[in-house]
């Protein structure tokens, strides 16, 4: 039973009705004119009939409201994309990154950045319009990493760069899990001050996870994030085929 009853009400008593709807006290119905009178002032107050048509319904409908006025959608363009390119991905090889952008672009890998450094850099960008510019990430992150390289990169669609650590430095993993080091994070930046202008959308940071001795996990993209001129983070959905 989902109610339970503290009372067994009596069978076919026509007043046993009103103490499953109203709580009342079993009450005859054929009584005294003024216990008569009283019940049926009752009734019309607890279920507001109208006596003279038909019930009056009270529906959630005639309820006040108050609606959250929706948030009108702007069409941003993101001028830069970013997928795994071709061939084997190790810490000792290196990782290939295809990208299809819409201006020229210079492509910055940071490998080894600090976790700690990345997330800290977002939220400085977020807090402090000096720092909003792309060069700021750039700066901030080149000194918590073990190895940084750059690349000129086209508008051409599907051009790979293939980047890795050099052998000298003998990196041959990033430490056990949980780590303070990402392999790789890769950053996007318009290469033209003219294009800058143009685009809401100022950077794009792809955090990648290479295989190394400790972690042999498939490479893959685990986090991006894209950076807007306003000082804004948007972290973008990664695809399935990613992963």
């Amino acid at each position: 039973m989902l109610f339970s009853s503290h009372k067994t009400l009596r069978k076919h008593h026509p007043a046993a009705l009103l103490t499953g709807l109203c709580g009342l006290e079993i009450i005859p119905l054929f009584g005294s004119g003024a216990r008569s009178l009283a019940l049926t002032a009752l009734l019309c107050c607890r279920f507001r009939f109208n006596l003279f048509d038909n019930p009056v319904i009270f529906s959630s409908s005639d309820q006040p409201t108050t609606q959250t006025p929706e948030k009108p959608m702007v069409q941003v363009t993101n001028p830069f994309a970013l997928e795994l390119g071709s061939g084997s991905a190790c810490v000792a090889d290196g990782v290939s990154v295809k990208l299809s952008c819409l201006q020229p672009c210079v492509l910055t890998c940071f490998w080894g950045c600090e976790v700690g450094a990345l997330q800290g850099a977002l939220q400085t960008q977020q807090r402090d319009p000096r720092l909003r510019s792309p060069h700021h990430l750039l700066d901030a992150l080149q000194l918590h990493c073990r190895y940084c390289e750059s690349f000129h990169v086209s508008s051409r669609d599907g051009e790979e760069h293939r980047t890795c650590v050099p052998a000298y430095l003998g990196v041959t993993d990033f430490g056990p899990l949980p780590r303070h080091h990402y392999p790789l994070v890769a950053v996007l930046t318009l290469a033209e001050p003219a294009d800058r202008d143009r685009y809401n959308i100022v950077a794009n940071a792809a955090v990648i996870h290479v295989p190394d001795e400790k972690h042999n996990l498939s490479s893959r993209i685990l986090f991006q994030y894209l950076l807007t001129s306003q000082g804004h983070t948007y972290e973008l959905k990664v695809s399935l085929s990613h992963m």
